[in-house]
């Protein structure tokens, strides 16, 4: 055995070779399982995949790096459940892709902030921040108010969503354009956020 260990660690190919079978069984023994699990490929009741407009503002979320400071991810801790509502479960990210849960907390969790404020609220937010929030470090986006959707990229963007198990119909895909068209960033990244976790936003 020692003469084994020996020749493992003296032999950088070998340990190489032995550190990638390792991880490639513990992979296949911690993910496999989840790949064919209902919990985490199926969706719970009432999630349903982001409208035209939503989807433009998730990925205005995105693009802006809101996901640096503002994680979408619950515990199921008294602590985290007391401030923010349910816990996060896999099946209300089905849809999402990538997945934002994360775990910096710069801001508050988001993962149920739907509803919870006026679209005037956000509006107010993103504008100024520390109008609604005097002690908020988050920075102004009023570029959002003056920037508009382009429409004309919705269709490619839900084809290809389509394409990794999202259930968009022709008819919702057709659609996509006039959803957007006209709405600036601002509104799309709203619509984003009043959208999110209300499929359990009221159970604890």
């Amino acid at each position: 055995m020692d003469k084994i260990q020996k020749l493992i660690e003296e032999n950088v190919a070998m340990l190489i070779v032995f550190t990638i079978a390792i991880l490639s069984v513990a992979m296949m023994v911690e993910i496999l399982p989840l790949m064919f699990s209902k919990s985490t490929t199926q969706p719970i009741e009432g999630v349903k995949p982001y409208t035209a407009l939503q989807l433009a503002g998730r990925d205005i979320y995105l693009r802006e790096g809101c996901y640096n400071c503002h994680s979408q991810m619950i515990r199921p801790f008294r602590a985290e459940t007391e401030r923010y509502g349910h816990y996060s479960v896999a099946g209300e990210s089905v849809y999402d892709h990538p997945f934002l849960w994360g775990s910096k907390r710069t801001g508050p969790d988001l993962a149920r902030v739907g509803g919870r404020y006026s679209d005037e609220w956000h509006r107010a937010h993103l504008m100024h921040p520390q109008d609604v929030v005097p002690e908020s470090v988050m920075p102004s986006f009023p570029w959002l108010a003056a920037n508009k959707v382009d429409a004309a990229i919705m269709p490619a963007k839900m084809t290809a969503l389509r394409h990794v198990g999202v259930p968009y119909t022709d008819a919702e895909i057709a659609a996509s354009v006039k959803d957007v068209e006209g709405k600036t960033e601002m509104d799309a990244l709203i619509a984003y956020l009043q959208g999110l976790g209300l499929a359990l936003k009221n159970k604890r």
